[in-house]
């Protein structure tokens, strides 16, 4: 109730919620092929911080639209990589390779 009235009072905030969810639509829906109707429609309101993020959505749109639209997800390998850092930022940059090689392969 609270956020319906706070939205009411403020338009830009209304239009920036819209957005929003309009983007994760795609996103979770993959849907990429309306990304540049979502552009479009972003660029039509006086949204800075939103502009620029659509500005760094530009600099690279094929690969942005492939990834909300094609189903493969780089999630498991970014987990291991996240992973080994961990193991490694534990060691206090202290070992060698030998040392994290062997308590990554033993995790």
């Amino acid at each position: 109730m609270e956020l319906k009235s706070v939205l009411a009072d403020c338009p830009e905030l209304d239009a920036l919620a819209g957005h929003i969810r309009a983007f994760g639509k795609m996103l979770t829906q993959l849907q990429g092929d309306q990304l540049p109707q979502w552009i479009k429609a972003v660029r039509a309101d006086d949204l800075p911080s939103l502009h620029t993020f659509v500005n760094g959505l530009e600099r690279d749109l094929a690969a942005v639209t492939a990834g909300l639209t094609l189903p493969w997800s780089s999630g498991v390998v970014e987990g291991h990589v996240n992973r080994i850092r961990m193991i490694k930022r534990q060691m206090y940059g202290q070992a060698g390779f030998d040392l994290l090689q062997k308590r990554v392969l033993l995790a």
